[in-house]
């Protein structure tokens, strides 16, 4: 591992001008991804800024309904939250999916949406990698790639997002707030995440020196009936080989809202958005789930070892809806029947 020096920054101006005078520092969260790249040596910052002290640690329900949640809040409190809880239970699944207790006491929010998108061979400096070194070539495609990405890849790059957390969020539209030179900023989640194209080193649109403060969620009735589901290798602390964010608002029979969104299909979240207009005003079966989960997929472009993910994707969604659905029914049966017996 390379030296580096080690400074902590009390508020957010203290931050960044420390940031500003090392072109190679980084900011330091909890360090559950960054310090294991220093010491493969993919990452070599000549400075750690610990961001732990500032004051972006809170959870606050927001006045229209929403919640703002700091950067620095933990997954462990973050998961545990009495709101996030009960208003987004989809997100305290995705973090209590994503890794052992003592990561999730040490990971940030803020730390989690920046993991790098990443394979085997990004981690291995003896290999070539596009996105670890632009221009020398992406050797998961003809090599190890059985959980690479089958949605939105390029030739450049097929390696998938590691996040559960952003997953869950982009399901319910959330916003990444920031803070650069040029002062705040707001970027949805949607278009934090840059596509892969032929730039797979350049993973987010924050501007350079930026600092994310936090993440906002719009109020969304629906994702108080939501689930995350998560497929992986081993059910020990893996990554996902394919997973669901998903919420569900049946009214007699038929999809009124539904939000979905897909993890390890792509270098990003992947707004399912061609299966949600599929699906609203559809009826709420499993065929209409399955035909909007195929129209979905049927932009999927897998390679040799990896179009298991094309059925594992369509399945998950299909199962995951179907649950939904049922519960939706369940509770509307239990609200009629308590409104006749009051009557």
């Amino acid at each position: 591992m390379k030296e580096f020096s080690y400074q902590r920054a009390y508020d957010v101006p203290n931050a960044l001008a420390l940031l500003d005078a090392d072109p190679d520092a980084r900011f330091l969260g909890g360090g559950t991804n960054l310090v294991d790249l220093m010491k493969t040596g993919v990452e070599r910052p000549s400075r750690l800024v610990d961001l732990r002290e500032l004051p972006l640690d809170r959870v606050e329900s927001a006045p229209d309904g929403g919640l703002r949640i700091g950067a620095t809040v933990t997954n462990s409190d973050l998961a545990a939250h009495p709101d996030v809880r009960l208003h987004y239970p989809a997100l305290t699944q995705a973090v209590l999916a994503g890794a052992s207790g003592q990561l999730r006491n040490m990971a940030t929010v803020g730390g989690n949406l920046l993991q790098r998108t990443r394979c085997g061979y990004f981690a291995d400096v003896t290999q070539p990698c596009n996105k670890r070194s632009p221009g020398t070539g992406c050797p998961a495609r003809t090599g190890e790639h059985h959980n690479a990405a089958i949605l939105g890849a390029s030739s450049h790059c097929v390696a998938v997002h590691p996040s559960d957390l952003a997953v869950a969020l982009a399901a319910f539209d959330a916003a990444v707030t920031y803070e650069s030179a040029d002062g705040p900023g707001e970027l949805a989640l949607e278009d934090f995440y840059l596509p892969v194209g032929d730039t797979p080193h350049l993973e987010t649109a924050l501007p350079p020196g930026a600092l994310i403060t936090g993440v906002v969620l719009p109020p969304a009735p629906v994702a108080a009936a939501s689930r995350y589901r998560k497929v992986r290798e081993r059910a020990s602390y893996a990554f996902a080989i394919g997973s669901v964010a998903a919420a569900l608002d049946v009214r007699e029979g038929v999809v009124r809202d539904v939000r979905l969104a897909l993890g390890a299909v792509a270098s990003r979240p992947w707004r399912a958005r061609t299966a949600e207009a599929a699906l609203r005003g559809a009826p709420a079966n499993a065929d209409a789930f399955a035909a909007a989960a195929t129209a979905e997929l049927s932009a999927a472009t897998p390679l040799p070892h990896n179009g298991y993910k094309v059925d594992l994707i369509r399945n998950l969604i299909v199962a995951v809806l179907v649950d939904l659905a049922a519960s939706s029914t369940s509770t509307t049966k239990s609200t009629a029947s308590g409104e006749e017996s009051r009557r």
